[in-house]
Order: structure tokens, then C-alpha cells, then sequence
């Protein structure tokens, strides 16, 4: 018999789905959103293994409804914070992820997100639609510049890295970042420095968040952090909603604490229409697309599934956490 899997949507790219169905018995939420919570645990009993996303929480209510035959479970992200790896791990259960292939895209975004929200291109564009755009004024919409500026990046993994090497060109002052391990020889690699989280948050003109989400970062940019910082900062948020206290970055926009955000991630995801963060002109906030690069998102699906099918082997997957 086939092992069986089952797949928490119908629209990731075909490669990964076409892989699985070579050697494997897939059942799948039929739609292109999230599957419900009712409808996942109703048919999750079973399975060998479970292709998921971000939006799929899987906790030890759901793996105990899957029972003893799941040996495998492969998420389409690089972040895994939905998933109980511990509660797996003592299962048994082998957990696959796709940390690699989004790098490159994510910090791209991540450069355009930046550069967006300091030159106010979403506002500008705006008045280009509203009539607000009357005739060319010396100082109207202007913005900030990269140049001579201190952009300081908390988190040096492999997105952090790569949105350095992207910033350089632009000539800042000074790339700073913060890491919980030492990368000493990476930082004099790429022209940049490492510093304390405290001066990281109290010098730089741009900061920019490329850290994974755990218990030491949930909510660490508060009102105390924002309160600290230069009140002309730009925060640029790439990596999880859950790190950036958002009531806070509320607070901290409207009162001038900072001058402006630019935001690929929230809480909740999608954004309620009703948010104050979609009332605030200094704020940009995209739908979570870091890694939606064409090419990316298939290569993320194969991966995927080539997880699934290692796991399934019982050999070395391409990406396992």
C-alpha cells in the first residue's frame, strides 16, 4: 500500500503535488485557503505524513488525532513556529522545513519594503490617484535616504546576511547588527559590525528585523524598545508579526516615536480592515509575499514534498529541523 498524505490546501505549486502522487495516496483540502481547524482534524486520522504551511497549527491535539502511523511532517517555510517540534520530536515524528531557497527573495523584498516606506512611494503613489499630485515642490513627499544613514539589523542568519550585501551599494555610514552568537569573522567578511542590542535599537536610523520567531523574540519590540529609539527611525519587519508588540508600534507611530514602518507581517494574519496600522500614512504593510518569487515558491514546493518522501524512506531529507 502507498503511504498516504495529506496536503492542507490545493494550491501549492504542482511540482511538489505531482511528486507525492508518483509514490504516495494524497488527500487534500480542496480549496486555495487555509484548511478549517474542524475539517483538518476530521482528516488528518491515518496519515503517514502531512504537506502544511504556516497557517496550519499542529499541536499535540492534532497529532493525536492523527494517531501512531504519521512519520512525517513538511512545512512550506522556513519558520515552524506552527508546528510542536518537541511533542513531534518525542513521536518520533521527523519534521521537514525550507530554509535555503527563500533567502535571496525574502531579502529582496525585504530592501524594496525598506526603501518604500522611507521614500513614502505608497503615499506618493496615492496622490498620483486622488489628485493630490498638483505640480512639482521642492519639498513635497520627500523622504529618507540610505546614504550616510546607520542601518542596523537584528538577526544575522542567512536573510540578514543577504540583505547587508544587498544595503551595501547604497553607501550607508555603517551596517550594524545584533546576533545571539558570535560572528565575528562574518562581520569583518561583509564590512559590517556587531553590537548590543541596546545600541543597535538606540543608533540606527533603519532597523530592520530578519529574527526567527521564539520565546526570547515574541513582542521584544515593545514601548520600551520604541521609546529608545531615534524618533526619525524607519522599522522594517520581515520576519513574524509575533515579534513587534503591535498596540506598541501603534502607539509609537502616532505619538512620533518613530517616524515609520514598513511591515511584511502582522497580528493577525490577514490584517483586519478595521486596524489602526491601516490608518497610519507612515506605514506600508504588504500581505506576507517575502518569499513570493515565482521560482521560489515552486522550489518550496519540491522541497516539500522531498522532505515527505525521505522522511517516508526513513533517509536524510533535504531540509529537516
Amino acid at each position: 500500500m502507498k503511504p498516504k498524505v495529506y496536503v492542507t490546501r490545493n494550491d501549492y505549486a504542482r511540482i511538489g503535488l505531482d511528486l507525492l502522487r508518483e509514490e504516495c495516496d494524497i488527500s487534500l483540502w480542496d480549496e486555495g485557503y487555509p484548511v478549517p481547524r474542524d475539517e483538518f482534524l476530521k482528516n488528518v486520522a491515518g496519515k503517514d505524513a502531512i504537506y502544511c504551511s504556516l497557517n496550519d497549527r499542529i499541536d499535540k491535539e492534532l497529532l493525536d488525532q492523527a494517531g501512531p502511523n504519521l512519520k512525517v511532517i513538511s512545512t512550506i517555510s522556513v519558520g515552524y513556529d506552527h508546528i510542536d517540534v518537541k511533542e513531534c520530536k518525542q513521536r518520533g515524528i521527523r519534521v521537514g522545513y525550507t530554509p535555503d531557497v527563500l533567502t535571496d527573495a525574502t531579502a529582496e523584498l525585504t530592501v524594496a519594503l525598506l526603501l518604500a516606506t522611507a521614500r513614502r512611494m505608497l503615499e506618493a503613489n496615492k496622490q498620483v490617484h486622488t489628485g493630490g499630485w498638483k505640480s512639482w515642490s521642492p519639498m513635497w513627499m520627500c523622504g529618507r535616504g540610505v546614504k550616510n544613514s546607520v542601518v542596523g539589523i537584528f538577526g544575522f542568519g542567512r536573510i540578514g546576511q543577504e540583505v547587508a550585501k544587498r544595503l551595501t551599494p547604497f553607501k550607508p555610514s555603517r551596517i550594524q547588527f545584533t546576533s545571539r552568537t558570535d560572528k565575528f569573522l562574518t562581520a569583518e567578511d561583509l564590512g559590517v559590525t556587531q553590537v548590543p542590542f541596546d545600541e543597535l535599537i538606540e543608533t540606527s536610523d533603519f532597523l530592520i528585523i530578519a529574527c526567527s520567531y521564539n520565546v526570547e523574540t515574541a513582542n521584544l519590540f515593545n514601548d520600551a524598545v520604541f521609546s529608545r529609539m531615534k524618533p526619525s527611525a524607519i522599522l522594517v519587519n520581515t520576519s513574524r508579526g509575533g515579534v513587534v508588540e503591535q498596540h506598541d508600534l501603534i502607539h509609537a507611530l502616532r505619538a512620533g516615536k518613530i517616524q515609520a514602518a514598513g511591515l511584511d507581517v502582522t497580528t493577525p494574519e490577514p490584517l483586519p480592515l478595521d486596524n489602526p496600522l491601516l490608518t497610519l500614512p507612515n506605514v506600508v504593510i504588504l500581505p506576507h509575499i517575502g518569499s513570493a518569487d515565482i521560482e521560489t515558491r515552486i522550489e518550496m514546493s519540491r522541497i516539500t514534498a522531498c522532505n515527505i518522501l525521505a522522511g517516508l524512506k526513513g533517509v536524510k531529507m533535504l531540509s529537516e529541523v
